[in-house]
């Protein structure tokens, strides 16, 4: 099938099943609170996604929707963190220059705190999602200098434990890192820059509702 065929959404869906399944078969278990997902309301409007990291143990990730799209969240060892920097000879744009992400999270880790990884998992190739291939080497059914990372099926793309993408891969650019915060220690917001941030997501709600009764003051 020619990729003026490919159905990109089916795909995504797919893709995000599919890495779940990884994810879990890697570790204990996969977090995942009813308190993590939210609104069908809120997904719509592309609302702020708060997600209570608590139980994510080191070494795992948690996938959520925000925007119609998969928000990662990786929890990185010291190890995952060490095979960073060296990676640079292996990746396409190691500093970020050419690829997407907010000011504060573009460094050698491409996050606020170093440990957690907040990423869009969808490939930039053609928008597909990403399987999730965390552990090194064969264990992953990758090669065997495999560091840990994503991999896209689809056409091959790689990316390492920061987002980076490979050389001599479809892929043009590394994985999107959205905008968000740390509200508390142990809560993100997805959604919402550091510096947008009043008291989290809900003192970026009560803006906005103040937003439109100003509005609809100013109309009458």
């Amino acid at each position: 099938m020619s990729d003026d065929g490919v159905n990109h959404t089916r795909r995504r869906l797919i893709g995000l099943t599919a890495g779940m399944g990884a994810v879990g078969g890697a570790f204990v278990a996969w977090p995942f609170l009813a308190s993590w997902v939210p609104s069908a309301r809120a997904k719509a409007a592309g609302a702020p996604v708060e997600i209570n990291i608590s139980k994510l143990e080191p070494g795992q990730m948690l996938s959520v929707e925000w925007r119609g799209q998969p928000a990662w969240i990786l929890n990185r060892t010291p190890e995952m963190l060490d095979k960073l920097p060296g990676m640079v000879d292996l990746i396409v744009d190691p500093d970020s220059l050419e690829s997407i992400q907010p000011d504060y999270a573009k460094n050698k880790t491409r996050s606020i705190k170093e440990q957690y990884l907040v990423l869009i998992g969808i490939c930039t190739h053609l928008g597909c999602v990403p399987l999730t291939k965390l552990k090194p080497g064969l264990a992953e059914g990758m090669e065997a200098d495999w560091r840990g990372g994503f991999f896209c099926p689809c056409h091959g793309s790689k990316f390492d434990l920061a987002g980076r993408v490979y050389k001599n891969v479809p892929a043009p650019t590394n994985l999107v890192v959205p905008p968000y915060h740390f509200a508390t220690d142990t809560l993100i917001v997805v959604g919402v820059d550091p510096s947008m941030s009043i008291h989290g997501a809900e003192g970026a709600k009560n803006m906005n509702k103040k937003m439109k009764e100003n509005l609809s003051g100013s109309k009458g």
